[in-house]
């Protein structure tokens, strides 16, 4: 099951894809795609439902971050060795936990805005894991259960703000707009295997990252497991997982975006976001 959330003319929408390829208005099956309503069994009804039977999208739309009202948006570091070789950063005994302000979130075609005072914003394309239902002090062999779906994340990171204002990561992670999540939710089940997946990240046509889940230190079981046991993992809490090798502050010389720079990430079977860089005003 593909899902989009869609805005059009100020109303949200959710949209689900057919087996056609067509894009159909599921608002009246489900309402939204948030914390709350796959918390209270939107995803059940709308396994149920025959897409084929809803209306067809027409007309202009933006899309929208692919889940709503998010609790809480984890973030897992250095879990790929070669990113942390290329970063000259040893790899940590347990998964290293950071989070990014939800005030971050975007939509995947949305603008990448670089604050104030940036000068070195960095791309980290990353497989999303969506919470489906309360987890605490599970296990690895169960961990999979209380994923609802997966999208694509774009760990956009302002490497200066990150390493040279003091404190943890999160400041030159939580900057609007560097949390773009989606253009899909893909529901589990249409994700056999969440280790063999390809990411991949263009700069203006150049591809920057190109690596596989299957390098992750931590896999999501893993990290799921790992989570839970610190805290409860809520519906519509967002996990993303790590990145590949091929960042730009990785590169020797480094290579930073700049406004007009055209970013592109994506996951195997889960869409492509499409992100145009601007200098906030």
């Amino acid at each position: 099951m593909r899902l989009m959330r869609i805005d059009q003319a100020g109303e949200v929408r959710l949209a689900i894809l057919d087996a056609e390829g067509v894009l159909r208005d599921a608002t009246a099956v489900a309402g939204d795609l948030t914390a709350a309503t796959i918390a209270g069994g939107a995803l059940a009804r709308l396994a149920l439902a025959d897409p084929a039977a809803l209306p067809p999208v027409t007309g202009e739309y933006r899309v929208l971050p692919c889940v709503g009202g998010v609790g809480k948006f984890m973030c897992i570091g250095l879990n790929y060795s070669d990113h942390a070789a290329e970063m000259g950063l040893d790899l940590p005994p347990y998964p290293t936990l950071f989070m990014k302000a939800t005030s971050a979130i975007a939509g995947a075609m949305d603008d990448a805005v670089m604050p104030r005072g940036s000068i070195r914003v960095d791309w980290e394309v990353e497989l999303g894991v969506i919470i489906g239902k309360p987890a605490k002090y599970v296990d690895a062999a169960h961990a999979l259960d209380h994923v609802a779906g997966y999208c694509v994340v774009n760990d956009l990171s302002e490497r200066d703000f990150q390493l040279n204002l003091g404190g943890q990561w999160t400041k030159g992670k939580s900057c609007d707009s560097f949390g773009p999540i989606g253009p899909w939710f893909v529901s589990a089940d249409a994700v056999p295997d969440p280790q063999n997946l390809r990411l991949w990240t263009d700069v203006n046509g150049a591809r920057m990252q190109d690596g596989t889940t299957r390098t992750m230190v931590c896999g999501v079981a893993g990290i799921i497991a790992h989570l839970s046991q610190l805290m409860t993992l809520h519906p519509g809490d967002v996990i993303a997982t790590g990145t590949p090798p091929g960042v730009g502050g990785g590169k020797k010389p480094p290579v930073f975006l700049k406004p007009g720079d055209l970013v592109e990430a994506g996951v195997e079977g889960l869409g492509q976001q499409r992100m145009r860089v601007r200098q906030d005003a």
